[in-house]
Protein backbone atom coordinates (compact mmCIF):
# COMPACT_ATOMS: atom_id res chain seq x y z
CA UNK A 1 0.00 0.00 0.00
CA UNK A 2 1.57 2.99 -1.23
CA UNK A 3 1.08 6.02 1.09
CA UNK A 4 -1.64 7.96 -1.15
CA UNK A 5 -3.70 5.06 -0.79
CA UNK A 6 -2.53 4.69 3.10
CA UNK A 7 -3.57 8.10 4.02
CA UNK A 8 -7.01 7.47 1.52
CA UNK A 9 -7.62 4.62 3.73
CA UNK A 10 -7.58 6.29 7.11
CA UNK A 11 -9.14 9.29 5.99
CA UNK A 12 -12.00 7.24 5.28
CA UNK A 13 -12.62 5.51 8.33
CA UNK A 14 -11.79 8.76 10.38
CA UNK A 15 -14.84 9.88 8.73
CA UNK A 16 -16.70 7.27 9.34
CA UNK A 17 -15.64 7.50 13.09
CA UNK A 18 -13.59 4.11 13.20
CA UNK A 19 -10.81 5.87 15.36
CA UNK A 20 -8.90 2.60 16.71
CA UNK A 21 -7.15 3.82 20.29
CA UNK A 22 -4.94 1.97 22.63
CA UNK A 23 -6.68 1.20 25.82
CA UNK A 24 -4.60 3.44 27.78
CA UNK A 25 -5.80 6.50 25.46
CA UNK A 26 -9.22 5.50 26.31
CA UNK A 27 -8.31 5.66 30.19
CA UNK A 28 -6.98 8.89 30.42
CA UNK A 29 -9.89 10.70 27.93
CA UNK A 30 -12.42 9.20 30.49
CA UNK A 31 -10.80 11.58 32.70
CA UNK A 32 -10.32 14.54 30.46
CA UNK A 33 -13.70 14.37 29.30
CA UNK A 34 -15.15 14.36 32.83
CA UNK A 35 -12.49 17.36 33.63
CA UNK A 36 -14.10 19.64 30.89
CA UNK A 37 -16.81 20.57 33.26
CA UNK A 38 -15.34 23.24 35.46
CA UNK A 39 -17.90 23.07 37.99
CA UNK A 40 -16.99 18.87 38.58
CA UNK A 41 -16.96 19.21 42.62
CA UNK A 42 -13.22 18.85 43.89
CA UNK A 43 -13.73 15.24 45.46
CA UNK A 44 -14.83 13.69 42.14
CA UNK A 45 -11.70 15.40 40.64
CA UNK A 46 -9.79 13.69 43.06
CA UNK A 47 -11.78 10.68 42.72
CA UNK A 48 -11.04 10.25 39.04
CA UNK A 49 -7.49 11.06 39.36
CA UNK A 50 -7.03 8.70 42.11
CA UNK A 51 -8.53 5.97 39.83
CA UNK A 52 -5.69 6.66 37.31
CA UNK A 53 -2.11 6.01 39.18
CA UNK A 54 -0.38 7.37 36.47
CA UNK A 55 -2.29 10.61 36.13
CA UNK A 56 -2.09 10.98 39.77
CA UNK A 57 1.34 10.62 39.92
CA UNK A 58 1.80 12.74 37.52
CA UNK A 59 -0.73 15.90 39.01
CA UNK A 60 1.58 15.36 41.86
CA UNK A 61 4.41 15.82 40.05
CA UNK A 62 3.59 18.41 37.79
CA UNK A 63 2.41 20.55 40.90
CA UNK A 64 5.84 20.41 42.41
CA UNK A 65 7.36 21.55 38.73
CA UNK A 66 9.46 24.58 38.30
CA UNK A 67 6.27 25.11 36.18
CA UNK A 68 3.26 25.06 39.06
CA UNK A 69 5.88 25.84 42.19
CA UNK A 70 7.48 29.07 41.96
CA UNK A 71 7.94 29.54 46.21
CA UNK A 72 9.15 26.52 46.61
CA UNK A 73 6.64 24.22 48.64
CA UNK A 74 6.03 20.48 47.89
CA UNK A 75 2.29 19.72 47.73
CA UNK A 76 2.35 15.70 48.71
CA UNK A 77 -1.70 14.49 47.57
CA UNK A 78 -3.71 14.75 44.97
CA UNK A 79 -6.18 17.40 46.79
CA UNK A 80 -3.41 20.17 47.46
CA UNK A 81 -1.70 19.63 43.63
CA UNK A 82 -5.33 19.52 42.14
CA UNK A 83 -6.01 22.69 43.76
CA UNK A 84 -2.54 24.25 42.93
CA UNK A 85 -2.70 23.26 39.40
CA UNK A 86 -6.33 24.00 38.66
CA UNK A 87 -8.81 22.07 36.30
CA UNK A 88 -7.40 23.59 33.09
CA UNK A 89 -3.85 22.51 33.90
CA UNK A 90 -5.51 18.81 35.00
CA UNK A 91 -7.12 18.61 31.77
CA UNK A 92 -4.22 19.43 29.39
CA UNK A 93 -2.04 17.05 31.30
CA UNK A 94 -4.86 14.63 30.93
CA UNK A 95 -4.61 15.39 27.00
CA UNK A 96 -0.84 14.95 27.51
CA UNK A 97 -1.16 11.77 28.70
CA UNK A 98 -3.86 10.78 25.60
CA UNK A 99 -1.29 12.27 23.11
CA UNK A 100 1.78 10.44 24.41
CA UNK A 101 -0.09 7.19 24.68
CA UNK A 102 -0.59 7.27 21.03
CA UNK A 103 3.65 6.31 20.61
CA UNK A 104 2.69 2.87 23.04
CA UNK A 105 1.95 0.72 19.98
CA UNK A 106 4.85 2.09 17.85
CA UNK A 107 7.43 -0.74 17.31
CA UNK A 108 9.20 0.83 14.70
CA UNK A 109 12.30 2.67 16.00
CA UNK A 110 12.36 5.27 13.52
CA UNK A 111 8.30 6.09 13.76
CA UNK A 112 9.21 5.75 17.57
CA UNK A 113 11.70 8.87 16.83
CA UNK A 114 9.29 10.80 14.86
CA UNK A 115 6.87 10.24 17.59
CA UNK A 116 9.27 11.41 20.06
CA UNK A 117 10.43 14.37 18.04
CA UNK A 118 6.69 15.54 17.48
CA UNK A 119 6.18 15.32 21.20
CA UNK A 120 9.29 17.47 22.22
CA UNK A 121 7.41 20.04 19.66
CA UNK A 122 4.38 19.85 21.32
CA UNK A 123 5.92 20.32 24.96
CA UNK A 124 8.10 23.28 23.52
CA UNK A 125 4.68 24.90 21.51
CA UNK A 126 2.71 24.19 24.58
CA UNK A 127 5.00 26.14 26.67
CA UNK A 128 5.45 28.97 24.24
CA UNK A 129 2.08 29.41 23.90
CA UNK A 130 1.51 29.57 27.39
CA UNK A 131 4.26 32.23 27.81
CA UNK A 132 2.97 34.41 24.28
CA UNK A 133 -0.59 34.33 25.85
CA UNK A 134 0.67 35.91 29.12
CA UNK A 135 3.38 38.85 27.72
CA UNK A 136 1.38 39.29 23.65
CA UNK A 137 -1.84 38.21 22.76
CA UNK A 138 -3.31 38.11 26.20
CA UNK A 139 -5.77 35.09 25.44
CA UNK A 140 -6.23 32.73 28.12
CA UNK A 141 -3.07 30.89 29.38
CA UNK A 142 -4.24 27.46 30.23
CA UNK A 143 -6.55 27.40 27.13
CA UNK A 144 -3.09 28.11 25.09
CA UNK A 145 -1.10 25.39 26.88
CA UNK A 146 -3.87 23.25 26.30
CA UNK A 147 -4.10 23.71 22.59
CA UNK A 148 -0.39 23.31 21.87
CA UNK A 149 -0.11 20.32 23.41
CA UNK A 150 -2.89 18.93 21.56
CA UNK A 151 -1.90 21.09 18.20
CA UNK A 152 -0.18 17.85 16.22
CA UNK A 153 -2.73 15.30 18.38
CA UNK A 154 -4.04 13.99 14.00
CA UNK A 155 -0.16 13.67 13.52
CA UNK A 156 0.23 11.53 16.59
CA UNK A 157 -2.74 9.47 15.56
CA UNK A 158 -0.89 9.04 12.01
CA UNK A 159 2.70 7.84 13.70
CA UNK A 160 0.39 5.46 15.85
CA UNK A 161 -0.83 3.76 12.22
CA UNK A 162 2.70 3.62 10.75
CA UNK A 163 3.28 0.15 11.47
CA UNK A 164 0.26 -1.65 9.89
CA UNK A 165 -0.05 1.08 6.67
CA UNK A 166 4.10 1.05 5.65
CA UNK A 167 3.75 3.52 3.03
CA UNK A 168 2.50 6.19 5.15
CA UNK A 169 6.00 8.32 6.09
CA UNK A 170 6.52 7.80 2.29
CA UNK A 171 8.06 11.23 0.42
CA UNK A 172 5.26 12.86 -0.72
CA UNK A 173 6.13 15.12 -4.02
CA UNK A 174 2.72 16.26 -5.01
CA UNK A 175 2.09 17.73 -1.34
CA UNK A 176 -1.50 16.28 -1.25
CA UNK A 177 -0.97 14.88 2.36
CA UNK A 178 -1.84 18.19 4.08
CA UNK A 179 -5.30 17.73 2.83
CA UNK A 180 -5.86 14.43 4.21
CA UNK A 181 -4.13 14.96 7.17
CA UNK A 182 -6.62 18.05 8.09
CA UNK A 183 -9.48 15.44 7.47
CA UNK A 184 -7.96 12.97 10.08
CA UNK A 185 -7.11 15.58 12.53
CA UNK A 186 -10.78 17.06 12.44
CA UNK A 187 -12.01 13.80 12.80
CA UNK A 188 -9.61 12.40 16.16
CA UNK A 189 -10.32 16.04 17.57
CA UNK A 190 -13.65 15.50 17.47
CA UNK A 191 -13.63 11.85 19.17
CA UNK A 192 -11.31 13.55 21.98
CA UNK A 193 -13.96 16.57 22.33
CA UNK A 194 -11.34 18.82 21.97
CA UNK A 195 -13.43 22.97 22.62
CA UNK A 196 -14.14 23.79 19.26
CA UNK A 197 -12.27 27.24 20.09
CA UNK A 198 -9.06 25.40 20.40
CA UNK A 199 -9.94 23.09 17.28
CA UNK A 200 -10.59 26.09 14.80
CA UNK A 201 -7.08 27.65 15.79
CA UNK A 202 -5.54 24.33 15.37
CA UNK A 203 -7.24 23.88 12.12
CA UNK A 204 -6.41 27.19 11.12
CA UNK A 205 -2.42 26.71 11.33
CA UNK A 206 -2.41 24.70 8.08
CA UNK A 207 -2.96 27.93 6.41
CA UNK A 208 -3.41 30.75 8.80
CA UNK A 209 -1.86 34.60 8.45
CA UNK A 210 -0.80 36.03 11.91
CA UNK A 211 -3.10 39.00 12.92
CA UNK A 212 -1.72 42.63 13.30
CA UNK A 213 -1.68 42.58 15.97
CA UNK A 214 -1.61 39.60 17.19
CA UNK A 215 -4.11 38.22 19.70
CA UNK A 216 -6.13 35.35 18.67
CA UNK A 217 -5.36 31.85 20.02
CA UNK A 218 -4.19 31.23 16.41
CA UNK A 219 -1.82 34.00 16.93
CA UNK A 220 -0.53 32.14 19.59
CA UNK A 221 -0.15 29.10 18.25
CA UNK A 222 1.77 30.59 15.09
CA UNK A 223 3.88 32.31 17.27
CA UNK A 224 4.96 29.36 19.01
CA UNK A 225 5.19 27.27 16.42
CA UNK A 226 7.28 29.61 14.67
CA UNK A 227 9.92 30.26 17.87
CA UNK A 228 10.09 26.15 19.01
CA UNK A 229 13.27 24.95 18.59
CA UNK A 230 12.28 22.02 17.98
CA UNK A 231 10.11 21.92 14.96
CA UNK A 232 7.82 18.54 14.21
CA UNK A 233 8.94 16.00 11.85
CA UNK A 234 5.57 16.17 10.06
CA UNK A 235 5.79 19.79 9.18
CA UNK A 236 4.78 21.39 6.08
CA UNK A 237 6.63 24.46 4.13
CA UNK A 238 4.93 27.93 5.66
CA UNK A 239 5.95 30.19 3.12
CA UNK A 240 3.99 32.95 3.99
CA UNK A 241 4.72 33.28 7.67
CA UNK A 242 8.49 32.90 6.96
CA UNK A 243 8.13 36.03 4.81
CA UNK A 244 6.44 37.56 7.64
CA UNK A 245 9.55 37.54 9.97
CA UNK A 246 9.23 41.63 10.24
CA UNK A 247 5.99 41.35 11.29
CA UNK A 248 6.84 39.01 14.04
CA UNK A 249 10.02 41.19 15.26
CA UNK A 250 7.10 44.20 15.42
CA UNK A 251 5.92 42.19 18.29
CA UNK A 252 8.68 40.04 19.31
CA UNK A 253 11.91 41.23 19.49
CA UNK A 254 15.50 39.39 20.06
CA UNK A 255 15.56 40.04 23.58
CA UNK A 256 12.19 38.84 24.44
CA UNK A 257 12.59 35.87 22.32
CA UNK A 258 15.84 34.98 23.69
CA UNK A 259 13.88 35.48 27.31
CA UNK A 260 10.81 33.40 26.06
CA UNK A 261 12.84 30.12 24.97
CA UNK A 262 14.82 30.00 28.47
CA UNK A 263 11.67 30.61 30.43
CA UNK A 264 10.09 27.64 28.05
CA UNK A 265 13.13 25.67 28.41
CA UNK A 266 12.54 25.57 32.09
CA UNK A 267 9.30 24.80 31.45
CA UNK A 268 8.99 22.14 29.11
CA UNK A 269 11.73 20.40 31.07
CA UNK A 270 9.27 20.63 33.75
CA UNK A 271 6.33 19.00 31.86
CA UNK A 272 8.59 16.62 30.66
CA UNK A 273 9.92 14.97 33.69
CA UNK A 274 6.38 15.41 35.50
CA UNK A 275 5.28 13.05 32.20
CA UNK A 276 8.02 10.62 32.91
CA UNK A 277 6.82 9.82 36.59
Amino acid sequence: MNKLEAFGHIAALAIRGDLVFPTSVNAALRVQMALENPDTPIDEAIRLVLAEPQLAARTVALANSAMFNRSGNTVTNVRAAITRVGYHNLYALAAAMVVRQFGSRISDPAVRAKAEQLWQHCVYVACLARIIAREVTEVNGDTALFAGIVHEVGGFYLLSRADEFPGLLDPDPDNWQPASEEIITREVMSKLAIPEEVSTAIEGLRDGFLGVPPESLLDTLLLANHFAPVDSPLAQPREEFAQAESVVDLFIDEEMAARFLDEAEKDATSMNAALLV
